[in-house]
């Protein structure tokens, strides 16, 4: 049975879900841009609303001026749109993660809002917890520790908002069992608690593999290795995994980058060797949930996770041998938050919807 507000409040949940993929895919898209610093200061741009009223400000004695001077980046026009245009999407974000927390506030009585209530109450925390990160970012110019925090901040909020979703969406549909009564699914058998214990492991797993290609892409290590499957025409080139992997690392996105080759090779090599065992663990839980005997939604949500595995690892291998263009960059990481929303609806699935 549906609630008076249940429709409205899961319109309003898988709106802000995909606003959340388009704010994390832009973010993705600035960076490997070099457009992190294309306004150096924040909220604003040169200390302007938009990148066009700073361009009218960078004379002699303007406010843009300024900050350019004071930065030592001069304002480009283009650069500073990129930004912007991701602030501003941030900002509605905000908006609607608001919204979605007063209404499911609003409706509390109701019994599908008020299983939604913790969650919506903990997005807004979470989002200002990132946009802080978002503002260190900038005035830490681009400190690989902040940024991959930042990104990963940005998924976490996405993925608590599709899971909000994906259970706003399953709720009460199909009949009620009787009272007293249980369904099959509710009493798991072994190959149901397999797929469920395999799932969650290929999730956490995942997630570290999303934070190891963040540390990646903010160190600018991806051009460490431009073949494939070898490295530098090497199984092992030489590496260094400690400097590679020390967090308080300063970096620069100027030539040379701030690491030393060795540096960047093993953190590109701990990139791949991570995208083989989370391949690998994902293909064991779409092939465990698959055998399930009562499979209901797990079989579509497997088959989705074996397809979200397939475009990922083809955006991967594509980038390498096509020389990093930024639209396959883009897509790798566009492909990284798929994978992620379809193995988190996998979880999903596999458990009985909540009556």
């Amino acid at each position: 049975m549906f609630t008076t507000h249940a429709a409205p409040l899961r319109i309003l949940a898988s709106t802000t879900s995909l606003l959340c993929l388009i704010v994390v895919v832009l973010g993705a898209y600035v960076r490997l841009n070099d457009a992190g610093l294309g306004c150096p200061d924040w909220p604003g741009c040169y200390g302007h609303l938009t990148p066009v009223a700073a361009a009218a400000d960078v004379g002699p004695g303007g406010v843009a001026a300024d900050i350019a001077q004071a930065s030592g980046r001069p304002l480009v026009l283009g650069k500073a749109w990129r930004e912007m245009v991701h602030r501003y999407a941030a900002g509605l974000l905000v908006l609607l993660i608001v919204v979605l927390a007063a209404c499911a506030t609003a409706w509390r009585r109701e019994r599908l809002a008020s299983r939604a209530l913790s969650l919506t109450l903990t997005l807004p925390a979470i989002v200002i917890i990132q946009a802080l990160f978002g503002m260190l970012t900038v005035t830490w110019q681009l400190k690989p520790a902040i940024v991959t925090t930042h990104l990963l901040l940005g998924l976490t909020t996405l993925s608590l908002l599709w899971w909000l979703t994906l259970g706003l969406w399953r709720a009460d549909r199909g009949p009620r069992p009787p009272p007293g009564s249980l369904r099959e699914i509710d009493l798991p058998g072994p190959r149901l608690r397999l797929a469920r214990g395999l799932a969650l492991v290929a999730l956490v797993l995942l997630a570290l593999q999303i934070a190891l290609g963040g540390w990646t892409s903010s160190n600018y290590a991806a051009l460490a290795c431009p073949d494939l499957p070898t490295c530098q025409g090497s199984w092992w080139p030489p590496s260094d995994f400690r400097s590679g992997f020390q967090l308080t690392r300063d970096v620069s996105i100027t030539a040379g980058r701030g690491f030393g080759a060795a540096a960047l090779v093993a953190i590109q090599l701990a990139h791949r060797l991570g995208a083989v065992l989370v391949s690998l663990a994902l293909l064991i839980a779409a092939g465990a949930a698959l055998r399930v005997r009562s499979r209901g939604a797990a079989l579509p949500a497997a088959i989705l996770v074996l397809a979200a595995l397939l475009l990922q690892l083809t955006f991967g291998i594509s980038m390498v041998l096509r020389g990093f263009p930024l639209e396959l960059a883009t897509a790798h990481n566009a492909g990284a938050a798929l994978l992620l929303l379809a193995t988190l609806n996998l979880n999903h699935a596999l458990y009985p919807v909540a009556k």
